[in-house]
């Protein structure tokens, strides 16, 4: 496993503890890694996470048994139309900057994915989260790129060709996600 490993897990599960969230940014095959990783922290991965019975009494409809708990992700390249506005509006390096700068908190943390470590747009987000108090976190290749001096804790993979480096992110964060729901969910 990373070297920084251990220092993703925990800081990821002192955000969530802290009423932190997650915010995910990437391009291309990682902009589909963002998506991926939401879903494994918004809903069940390996555990059912049901909710409270005291939540479900407040509910109080059946279809209710089948919700889980989840944990707060927001990915940065999910919403086109505002994505499509900050391309028009201010430019598209600044498509993930621009939400940064109304979703971050001091306590969050933002996870910036780019096989080569030097997604301008990525960069960006990150320089504005520092900025704006949120722990920077980075899924890159071998080298790092620029990211390598923009992140807390760079999880740099032994790889530079793209799709190598995405098989490797994809096995990283199943591992990330799984670590941080043990520390969350039973059963």
């Amino acid at each position: 496993m990373h070297e920084n490993f251990e220092v993703a897990v925990q800081a990821l599960i002192d955000c969530f503890r802290n009423g932190g969230k997650l915010l995910l940014c990437g391009n291309g095959g990682s902009a589909a890694d963002c998506g991926h990783i939401l879903g494994e922290f918004v809903k069940g991965f390996e555990k059912k996470r049901p909710l409270s019975p005291q939540l479900l009494e407040k509910i109080g409809e059946p279809w209710a048994a089948n919700l889980q708990q989840g944990l707060p992700v927001v990915d940065l390249t999910a919403n086109s139309a505002l994505i499509a506005a900050v391309i028009n509006d201010i430019d598209g390096d600044s498509v993930y900057a621009q939400q940064v700068t109304a979703y971050a908190k001091p306590g969050d943390v933002i996870l910036g994915i780019s096989t080569s470590g030097n997604a301008e747009n990525v960069c960006r987000a990150l320089k504005v989260a520092k900025a704006m108090g949120a722990k920077t976190m980075g899924m890159t290749g071998m080298a790092g790129g620029r990211m390598k001096s923009l992140c807390d804790v760079l999880l740099n993979v032994e790889e530079t060709r793209t799709y190598k480096v995405q098989e490797l992110h994809l096995k990283l964060y199943h591992q990330l996600c799984l670590r941080v729901e043990e520390a969350f969910f039973e059963n």
